[in-house]
């Protein structure tokens, strides 16, 4: 957990009570970037993997002249190799960037201090805490969801996903020659597909349970998280 001193003070715009406004920069231009084209290529990639698993009815007619779901799966391609893209540029900026941009690829399990504030996040989101703790970056429980559901299910699905690509690429081919091994722990290719599709509905279920606690601590804690993926900057509202 990041200290965070009040430096600055203004008048509450509802009834002018003096209140501390603290603000710290968190988020990096490139990180901030990179969460919403990776945001919208995810969205691209359930709504189209959807469809790959559950195709549309078939029409009459030639297929030259229906191609939609050639459309869809060229949209899911594109999408996974943007956000294949996005995943490496994203853990070369973990590197070279602040302290935040490292969160989301390890959790701090040696530290006593994460186990003991995680059970209090765990409490204030089941409603038991009366008051939350204050966090520069990812709060403990947050940085456990970003790391579990997002980051090791990402690399799942874009190895499964390259995987599965390289069916159609041919065994010659540079995605066969590097992700071939997955047929090794999964001979046969249907359950490679069926895993990958239960990797989709973990990432919509971290979609919605990601949405709810970014509102969720907007509104509780007073501290603004939506608005920091846009700005970069944490702003701290607690009344003084």
């Amino acid at each position: 957990m990041t200290d965070v001193s009040q430096n600055i003070g203004a008048a509450d715009a509802l009834d002018e009570k003096p209140v501390a406004r603290p603000t710290v920069y968190v988020y990096e231009a490139p990180v901030r970037l990179w969460h919403w084209v990776n945001a919208l290529a995810i969205f691209v990639l359930i709504g189209t993997g959807y469809f790959i698993g559950s195709p549309p009815p078939t029409v009459a007619g030639e297929a030259s002249q229906h191609f939609v779901l050639g459309y869809i799966r060229f949209a899911h391609f594109t999408a996974g190799q943007i956000m294949a893209v996005g995943f490496l540029l994203r853990a070369y900026w973990a590197f070279v960037g602040n302290n935040h941009s490292r969160q989301i690829f390890h959790l701090p399990v040696w530290r006593r201090a994460y186990w003991s504030e995680l059970a209090h996040e765990i409490r204030w989101y089941a409603f038991l805490e009366q008051a939350p703790k204050k966090y520069v970056g990812h709060n403990p429980l947050a940085q456990m969801a970003m790391f579990t559901m997002y980051t090791l299910a990402s690399l799942f699905m874009i190895v499964t996903g390259f995987a599965l690509y390289s069916e159609g690429e041919g065994a010659d081919s540079w995605e066969a020659k590097a992700f071939g091994w997955v047929f090794l722990i999964w001979p046969n290719s249907q359950d490679v597909h069926t895993y990958h599709h239960l990797g989709m509905w973990l990432l919509v279920t971290f979609i919605i349970v990601h949405i709810y606690a970014a509102v969720r601590e907007d509104i509780m804690s007073r501290q603004s998280i939506i608005s920091s993926m846009i700005s970069g900057e944490r702003h701290f509202k607690d009344e003084a």
